[in-house]
């Protein structure tokens, strides 16, 4: 569980501290420079995800695999479905100028958050209930302080753009059902 616990402060540290200390961060990428704030965070960041992997991959066998924080709600997978498919066009939503993300202001950031909360309804495994715990905290924090901030987009609204949103997200839902679930986590959603 080392590799999860690194990955959770690298990855959620990182993204909490430039959410919550903007002031810090600014001043930071000041001192260091765009290029070299933007190399070091992303390092981090990166260094952060793939310990998060490898810590959640080696927690599936062993004693970790029968650690767990609460049963969840037998019917909590169809929640947890649609809630992912929301999440996934709300993804693709954020990297547009559509109606989607002038009304929400922060799809990105909602996404990871429904994400999160339909796994951690369906998963009450220590591992998963620490890693989605985790980006549903540094979800939340940003769209919080997004808001605080006044961080809105400025775009005149495209209907195209939420249609390819739509479209992207159910696309992508179907690669991950269909594929990188039952393939690449070994973890089939439909049985």
């Amino acid at each position: 569980m080392t590799a999860l616990y690194l990955g959770i402060i690298l990855f959620g540290g990182s993204h909490l501290f430039s959410i919550l200390f903007a002031g810090a961060r600014d001043s930071l990428k000041l001192k260091l420079g765009e290029k070299a704030w933007k190399g070091v965070y992303s390092l981090v960041s990166l260094a952060g995800l793939v310990l998060l992997v490898v810590g959640y991959w080696q927690s599936r066998g062993g004693p970790l695999a029968a650690d767990w924080v609460y049963v969840p709600y037998d019917g909590a997978r169809h929640i947890t479905m649609l809630l992912v498919l929301l999440a996934f066009i709300l993804l693709g939503a954020s990297h547009g100028k559509g109606y989607l993300k002038k009304w929400l202001h922060n799809p990105m950031s909602i996404g990871i958050a429904l994400w999160a909360t339909g796994h951690l309804l369906s998963n009450g495994k220590r591992t998963a209930v620490y890693l989605f715990g985790m980006f549903l905290a540094v979800a939340l924090a940003d769209i919080i302080m997004s808001e605080l901030r006044g961080k809105r987009p400025a775009h005149e609204p495209r209907l195209r753009s939420d249609i390819i949103a739509v479209i992207a997200g159910v696309v992508l839902y179907a690669i991950f059902l269909f594929g990188f679930h039952p393939y690449v986590l070994n973890l089939p959603i439909i049985q």
